[in-house]
């Protein structure tokens, strides 16, 4: 099985604030499988560390009033374009992102808000039929068919 996975969630410091959210239970999960690496932020040109940024009436901001959405959506875009060609059987993403939300991201006020929705390159993935899962529901393997 071929698995894509958001990088922070690998390890690599590729999160807004310099850091990553490597989860255990990730690395657990993809051994033995083949593993694609991704960040649609960096992918799109966006520095580590860079300022926080929310979907805000569709388009992504950063807390300081500066638009990011193309490098948000060109990011998306590169990355989707690799789990196409790759014909990934699984994308595994990091919650509340406003790239890889899955089942929720922030409101858009910058206050720590969640709501329902998805992140940009989650969105385009789910949109085209590939199988997408929030890490925290990386237990449910039932939710692909897996």
């Amino acid at each position: 099985m071929k698995i894509m996975v958001s990088a922070c969630l690998l390890g690599e410091n590729c999160k807004y604030n310099g850091g990553n959210n490597r989860k255990e239970k990730v690395l657990d999960y993809i051994k033995g499988h083949e593993v694609i690496s991704v960040c649609p932020e960096v992918l799109g040109g966006l520095p580590t560390p860079r300022t926080p940024s929310e979907i805000v009436n569709g388009i992504v901001m950063m807390k300081d009033g500066r638009s990011v959405d193309r490098e948000f959506r060109t990011g998306a875009a590169l990355a989707f374009e690799k789990a196409r060609v790759e014909n990934v059987d699984l994308v595994i993403l990091q919650s509340r992102s406003p790239s890889c939300g899955v089942k929720q991201i922030y409101d858009g006020t910058f206050s720590g808000t969640k709501i329902g929705g998805q992140g940009i390159f989650a969105r385009m993935l789910m949109e085209n039929g590939f199988c997408v899962m929030d890490v925290e529901e990386l237990e449910d393997d039932r939710k692909c068919g897996l």
